[in-house]
């Protein structure tokens, strides 16, 4: 009650917006009022935001974490400071975390909810250990049919999804036939990221903020689905290509590139985990870590082998009691050791997907993807794959 009491003294309207903001609700930036607590010594006030920071370890009371932030600039950047990547804290604090590679020790437990009538997948953060609870928004997408393809458009908004809003983060392309997928994000996951010119492309780029850092189409991993020769059976085989990841990242003391803010053009607003808009738009100030050379080579992830159980007569996989309804969307990816031995960093789990209920299905996700790259990849399970099944 009393860190309560403290951050209503300090921004009692930026608090009561966070306190009543649902999925809709927003919250703007401070610019910096004046209040008493402004001048305090820095050594003081870091050590009243750390506390804080600890305090509010969970959602929903993690906002107040988000509400501190928008104090004015200086609370803002010491509280950037202080709030660690989910790498290490294991925490979505701000909207750039579902950008971020999640915690290296184990699995980020999260959902999703699809609904059948309007096309859409809801990802929410899990916030106990119950298989159904309200969770914590974190990104939807909708899926669009086109004559020679699908995408699936991926935002930090339940309810605005096109592709031209300030809070698209990225989509999702298949082909015809609905066996290879391309996730792309809306701006660069590295430095030197080349973006895919398209007509759409073209269109977004007529209305972005900052010219140096253009919102378009940045492939960040390429997924297919291999002909099943086991028959209907046999579970799905499937591939992913991370284009931005290298191998390496996932031995000791591997680094995974790591986007630290968002461009200018899309942080508008964000409804669900706000943010702050920042004035420096440099690529290298939001983008952290070593792109994937040609020489490592880019991280291959492959679907964990199922075995087969006799008594149920079924293909089975340990999920730890996160999944509970057999599916042929279920799966778990690891790395694939290309062109050498396997060693036991080939043997965690990256990724889990598996249903639980009719429009119910978790996501379990750990380093180096991020939040948005297992929702995009989970996406494609969702397709009727009629030559892999």
């Amino acid at each position: 009650m009393i860190i309560k009491s403290i951050i209503q003294d300090m921004w009692p309207k930026s608090h009561r917006a966070v306190e009543g903001g649902g999925d809709g609700g927003a919250i703007g930036g401070g610019s910096g009022g004046s209040c008493c607590w402004n001048n305090l010594p820095q050594e003081l006030l870091r050590e009243i935001l750390v506390k804080i920071e600890a305090s509010e370890s969970a959602w929903p009371t993690r906002r107040n974490v988000v509400a501190v932030a928008g104090v004015c600039r200086s609370w803002r950047e010491i509280t950037k400071e202080i709030v660690k990547v989910p790498e290490l804290s294991g925490y979505l604090t701000f909207p750039i975390s579902v950008k971020q590679p999640g915690p290296r020790d184990y699995l980020l437990q999260c959902f999703i909810r699809r609904n059948r009538s309007t096309q859409t997948y809801h990802l929410y953060l899990s916030l106990t250990n119950e298989l159904a609870d309200d969770g914590k928004f974190l990104l939807a997408a909708r899926k669009c049919r086109r004559p020679t393809c699908t995408d699936y458009l991926i935002s930090l908004h339940a309810d605005d999804m096109s592709k031209g809003g300030s809070t698209y983060v990225g989509k999702l392309r298949s082909n015809f036939l609905g066996t290879k997928f391309i996730v792309y994000d809306a701006q660069p996951s590295h430095a030197g990221a080349k973006m895919t010119r398209s007509r759409s492309t073209r269109l977004v780029n007529l209305k972005q903020v900052s010219p140096r850092v253009p919102s378009g189409n940045y492939p960040v991993a390429h997924i297919s689905y291999e002909l099943n020769v086991l028959g209907s059976r046999g579970p799905r085989r499937m591939q992913c290509t991370m284009d931005a990841i290298s191998t390496a990242a996932i031995e000791p003391g591997g680094v995974a590139p790591t986007q630290t803010e968002f461009s200018l053009s899309n942080v508008d607003s964000f409804p669900s985990i706000p943010f702050f808009r920042s004035k420096s738009n440099r690529l290298d100030k939001f983008l952290s870590g070593p792109l994937a050379s040609q020489k490592d080579g880019v991280l291959v992830l492959k679907n964990k082998s199922p075995r087969w159980h006799e008594q149920l007569q079924c293909w089975c996989l340990n999920f730890h009691g996160r999944v509970t309804v057999a599916s042929v969307k279920n799966f778990q990816l690891v790395a694939s050791p290309e062109n050498g031995p396997a060693g036991p960093e080939h043997d965690k789990i990256i990724l889990q997907f598996g249903k639980v209920g009719k429009d119910l299905f978790t996501m379990d996700y750990r380093y180096p993807i991020s939040a948005f790259q297992a929702f995009a990849i989970c996406l494609s399970s969702f397709d009727t794959k009629i030559a892999c099944e």
